[in-house]
């Protein structure tokens, strides 16, 4: 039912530029106008015609660094709890941000209970085993449209192959191939009403400390910030800059804490009717980070 492509995607992949048509699929977006649209650990780089945006951090290594961008209505909080009432969106976007997930049965849950449907974007479970990063705890592909969710034991599954694949075909494959396949490399899932997909090793425990490496990246360069800024410029120019800045986020929250969806601003804070939580609120931004792996409360 989704068109997973624009023409001019379809048109690109036709005449074999599959690169460009990659770097095209993040202004796609197959909802009507009025849709309300979530994005999902949205980072430094959102989608344009998301309207509300959350992430769990406003710095981490996880997004190498970048720095959040909150340019309409933003909400800190994880996925796996989110602090959205049921079914306030028309749509979700989680791209880049699953294979994150210690709890992945909470994460996709949560997105079928804020949103009628939805699209996740990962890497593909054979570039992530090849090729894996520090913070990524789950391997994820696609088969009969379901997705295959596989625990990682560790940030590396199979470090020989990791060895091997590094010493002699790493270049070839991250500098020529991946660029010039990276729907080949990727998983693009659409859904609609639920989430059909598997954890085949659910017993496996991600819990595990990510490998040290907490030195920032050089500053950087013009040819990067040339980039940051024409994002921001398409990002001014196609979103829904007019809707965005009109919404109200209060009716679609809820606490985090006990799910309560009587949320009252006072001062910089928001107050939870019911179990008198307070969250704070700093530069418009709920923070709402009660966490959700032992029950405790993170503010």
């Amino acid at each position: 039912m989704w068109t997973e492509e624009s023409f001019v995607m379809r048109a690109l992949r036709w005449l074999s530029m599959d690169s460009l048509a990659w770097s095209l699929r993040r202004y796609h977006c197959p909802v009507p106008k009025d849709a309300l649209v979530l994005e999902v650990g949205s980072g430094g780089n959102p989608y344009v015609r998301a309207n509300v945006l959350l992430d769990a951090y406003e710095d981490t290594r996880e997004r190498h660094w970048a720095p959040l961008v909150s340019d309409r209505p933003t909400v800190l909080g994880f996925v796996e709890n989110l602090p959205f009432r049921d079914g306030a969106f028309d749509f979700v976007i989680a791209s880049h941000v699953l294979e994150h997930s210690i709890q992945p049965e909470n994460f996709l849950a949560e997105l079928q209970r804020v949103a009628r449907a939805g699209y996740i974007e990962v890497p593909d479970a054979f570039m992530e085993r090849i090729n894996p990063y520090r913070d990524h705890r789950l391997e994820i592909t696609v088969r009969d449209n379901r997705l295959v969710v596989r625990k990682k034991a560790g940030w590396q599954v199979d470090p020989d192959l990791v060895e091997l694949y590094e010493a002699r075909a790493k270049r070839p494959i991250t500098q020529m191939l991946m660029p010039a396949r990276p729907f080949d490399f990727h998983v693009r899932y659409y859904w609609s009403d639920r989430i059909d997909f598997e954890i085949v090793n659910p017993e496996t425990n991600t819990h595990w400390q990510a490998a040290a490496d907490t030195l920032r990246p050089p500053a950087v360069g013009s040819h990067w910030s040339f980039r940051t800024w024409l994002r921001k410029l398409v990002r001014l120019v196609a979103s829904q800059g007019h809707r965005n800045r009109s919404i109200d986020l209060l009716p679609l929250l809820r606490c985090p804490v006990c799910h309560g969806i009587d949320l009252k601003p006072a001062q910089a804070r928001l107050t939870c009717s019911t179990c008198r939580t307070d969250f704070s609120l700093i530069n418009g931004i709920p923070r709402m980070l009660a966490s959700y792996q032992h029950g405790s409360i993170d503010l």
